[in-house]
């Protein structure tokens, strides 16, 4: 989509009172005017926690708050009926949708089932450290509360390969690789094996398994209506696993895009290189690189180089397939991935992807409207940027076309200009440092033209000379964006 933007539609600590879609229905043509082209939704089926279940310790794929299951009919965020309801208000005001598909492991099952099983170390997944010996294990999952409908399979333990809750010692510390399994292939190497992530493993090179993915994923799309994906975890996934899922769901929905972005978290680009190449390029990727950057570069202040903010990220390397973030879900404080920008540095990362040509920008919720939480005894505040990312989305959309001239030669103070097309002919010039105010001699080709800061960091008129070239200031610690009059 031409200079679309996405925006991450949650975040782990958001009201569980079931009440997210309504106000997506009730926003929808307010984010769509703001400039929002696609929202990447929660997982919206059923979690082991019930309503208090992000989504991410899925129970029922073919629950989307339907059923008396967990002991609730809705999830955390409402029901099946308000969910498809926003779906299409959000549609209809010309906003794609993205789900957020969970297909790593299930969690929550109904019975137990004594299984063999035997213990592997946690650092070296390959090296077992036990014989084989009985456990018990919640691996049977019968959806008493959906029954057939939708589908009647039901999972048991020869779905799984691995696990590391035992109920007999009611603990989850160790990791159990299921009798007669393997852990899968073409995944992680860290850990010697990375397949095993949480809760109960899938077992995707299983028949069964794999065709009630491939059903649940036409189910789904005829279901909701959905534009794309949002893929969980799939550096724990065999990388041909969603090559061939989003293949079959292509062909079955003759030839529809189903854009998809998976979440390979690694600050190794070369591993990033690895999936795109063994998933034959079939989705693209969040730059983690890039997060991990911006965190990096907001922690040391004025001693990061900003020359080397790109460097060894996605969104250089392979700019087709990046999907750039400041933050998400995962790295907010107090979450497992825990790895926050800081609040001063935020405005110049998302200058950094909203207003570049290269890579697909998401938004986070919490950036965009605040939050306020607590959690392992910490009170946390995130700080709503929505006053300066409404600038650059604004920016974005009416002068982020054209040419782009990178002017990256001082560690503290870099800048770039776009020069427009014909159909938006306005030139834009953007400047930011890290350190001290800055100013940057750039050429927008746009000679004795008058150019103003739409960010109202500065109030002066900026003249360009007869060559088209302007010394374009910004705050210290700051960015000002410089549009055509």
């Amino acid at each position: 989509m031409n200079n679309g933007v996405i925006m991450q539609y949650y975040h782990w600590y958001i009201s569980n009172d079931g009440t997210l879609w309504d106000k997506l229905d009730k926003t929808a043509n307010e984010l769509a005017d703001a400039g929002f082209t696609a929202l990447w939704l929660p997982p919206a089926y059923k979690g082991s926690g019930g309503t208090w279940d992000v989504g991410y310790a899925v129970y029922d794929l073919f629950d989307l708050g339907e059923f008396d299951q967990k002991n609730t009919v809705r999830t955390k965020y409402g029901t099946r009926e308000q969910y498809l309801k926003a779906i299409k208000t959000a549609q209809d005001a010309g906003i794609q949708i993205y789900a957020d598909v969970v297909f790593n492991h299930k969690d929550g099952g109904d019975e137990i089932e004594r299984i063999f099983a035997q213990e592997m170390d946690w650092n070296d997944r390959n090296r077992p450290v036990s014989d084989w010996y009985e456990i018990a294990a919640y691996t049977k999952f019968n959806f008493s509360g959906r029954g057939d409908k939708y589908s009647s399979m039901k999972w048991y333990w020869w779905c799984f390969d691995s696990l590391s809750y035992n109920a007999d010692t009611k603990r989850a510390d160790k990791l159990y690789r299921l009798k007669d399994k393997h852990f899968e292939t073409e995944v992680s190497y860290e850990h010697g094996n990375y397949d095993y992530l949480m809760a109960n493993d899938l077992d995707t090179g299983n028949d069964l398994v794999r065709g009630e993915l491939m059903y649940w994923g036409r189910w789904f799309v005829d279901t909701t209506g959905v534009n794309g994906f949002r893929i969980d975890a799939v550096k724990h996934i065999r990388s041909t696993f969603f090559r061939d899922w989003l293949n079959h769901l292509r062909v079955h929905f003759g030839g529809r895009e189903l854009f998809s972005v998976g979440e390979y978290w690694s600050q190794d680009i070369d591993a990033l290189h690895g999936y795109i190449a063994s998933s034959d390029g079939r989705l693209s990727l969040f730059d983690v690189p890039l997060h991990f950057k911006f965190h990096q570069a907001s922690r040391q202040g004025s001693s990061f180089d900003l020359r080397s903010i790109f460097d060894r990220t996605l969104v250089k390397e392979q700019p087709a397939l990046a999907v750039t973030f400041v933050e998400n879900h995962d790295t907010q404080p107090c979450q497992s991935l825990e790895s926050p920008v800081e609040p001063w540095f935020k405005p110049l990362a998302y200058a950094l992807i909203l207003l570049r040509r290269e890579g697909y920008p998401c938004v986070f919720y919490a950036d965009y409207y605040g939050a306020q939480y607590q959690d392992k005894g910490r009170d946390n505040t995130l700080y709503s940027h929505r006053f300066l990312i409404d600038k650059f989305l604004k920016a974005r959309r009416e002068y982020g076309f054209g040419d782009q001239h990178d002017y990256f030669d001082h560690p503290n103070t870099i800048g770039w200009t776009r020069l427009g097309n014909s159909n938006h002919p306005g030139a834009m010039a953007v400047v930011l440092t890290n350190s001290a105010p800055g100013n940057k001699w750039m050429n927008v080709f746009r000679p004795n033209q008058e150019f103003y800061d739409a960010t109202g960091h500065i109030n002066d008129i900026i003249h360009t000379n007869n060559d088209g070239w302007g010394n374009f200031p910004c705050p210290g610690g700051s960015i000002s964006v410089w549009l055509q009059k």
